[in-house]
């Protein structure tokens, strides 16, 4: 299965999707929210209706979530390039870790799913989905969140 998908639902939108109950991946929101400064991204749980859509469109588990999605631009990321994908719209030094995309795929993608399939463990698990304040609402995809 290929990496990157286009859709031009996304085109010069950049959007993160993350599972909202793993410790790790809402961790990682939090970083974004922190470095992107210029506000780029929208964000969407995996939980959400257009988590779920994209989801199931790009044929992964709807209830899984074993990968974070990133959307830059309709160019649609999975696992480590997600990430590098990511790292490569924060300023300063943070696209130094997009060099990740490098790696050969036998290395990367069974690094990313040893810590994918064992975040729960590793990071912790909330009981829900987060619920973002009134000021983080407004970065999240407005199709992808119910309040």
């Amino acid at each position: 299965m290929a990496e990157t998908y286009t859709t031009d639902l996304f085109k010069g939108r950049n959007l993160i999707v993350f599972d909202g109950e793993c410790v790790l991946c809402s961790g990682f929101l939090q970083f974004m929210l922190k470095r992107d400064k210029a506000r780029r991204f929208e964000f969407a749980t995996a939980q959400s209706p257009l988590g779920q859509r994209m989801y199931k469109a790009l044929n992964l588990s709807a209830a899984e979530f074993e990968t974070n999605l990133v959307i830059v631009d309709g160019k649609i990321f999975q696992r480590l390039d997600a990430f590098a994908a990511a790292m490569r719209a924060l300023p300063g030094g943070w696209p130094f870790l997009s060099l990740v995309r490098f790696l050969p795929r036998a290395v990367k993608d069974p690094l990313y799913f040893s810590i994918a399939r064992n975040r729960y463990v590793l990071f912790g698990r909330y009981e829900t989905c987060m619920i973002p304040d009134a000021a983080l609402l407004e970065r999240f995809a407005e199709q992808g969140f119910d309040a």
